[in-house]
């Protein structure tokens, strides 16, 4: 008997997305070409052109589907859960590094690596990376701002905290892939914490080089 086709093109624009998602995080973009893709996610030309016309449109479609995901998921999510805004980051920081270290390698934070590679080749790659720190950035803002109207984060600047939880974030990853070395990232929340807390180290800093 003939086997019965089946026809699933959301399914198979899933595996497109995640074979595609694997390989610009292990390999890069410019490094993945689009025959390596079809053949991973087991799909024809057609079939791949059909959902995505270009490889170009295929990024797009990863950075705003998957990678945004990812930080809705790891960063985004978590924070505004959490009790503070200060807890939440730590609470991030600390499940990336375990995880990491349980995995055994780095490969860095995807939407990371991706702007580092795209940024400057295409204004859209570029606008969509933007879009997701940006969104980043306002969540933990907006947890800071909470967390002021609680009562707690008197002198802190929501924007500026934000802004350095995700700068701190994004250079210890990248230092974490090129020694992959998750211990990285702890020693950054230590100082990410010292920094954002005012505490006497902080403060004795700033008379420094006020001098």
């Amino acid at each position: 008997m003939r086997k019965k086709r089946t026809n699933d093109p959301d399914g198979m624009r899933r595996r497109v997305l995640d074979v595609a998602e694997g390989s610009f995080q292990a390999r890069g973009y410019h490094a993945s070409s689009l025959g390596d893709l079809m053949a991973a996610a087991g799909v024809t030309g057609g079939a791949l052109h059909h959902h995505f016309p270009t490889k170009k449109a295929l990024a797009l479609a990863v950075i705003e589907e998957r990678v945004a995901a990812a930080v809705q998921e790891t960063w985004i999510d978590p924070v505004l859960a959490a009790p503070t805004a200060r807890q939440g980051v730590r609470a991030v920081f600390e499940a990336v590094a375990a995880e990491l270290e349980q995995q055994g390698y780095v490969r860095g934070c995807p939407l990371n690596n991706l702007a580092h590679e795209l940024s400057l080749a295409d204004d859209d790659f570029r606008s969509a990376l933007a879009r997701i720190f940006a969104g980043w950035r306002q969540a933990i803002a907006d947890k800071i701002r909470a967390d002021q109207l609680d009562g707690g984060e008197g002198g802190t600047d929501p924007d500026r905290f934000a802004a350095l939880a995700v700068a701190a974030y994004s250079g210890a990853m990248s230092m974490a892939k090129t020694s992959q070395d998750a211990g990285v990232l702890r020693e950054c929340l230590r100082g990410l914490e010292e920094l954002s807390s005012g505490g006497p180290a902080a403060r004795r800093r700033r008379r420094v080089l006020l001098r």
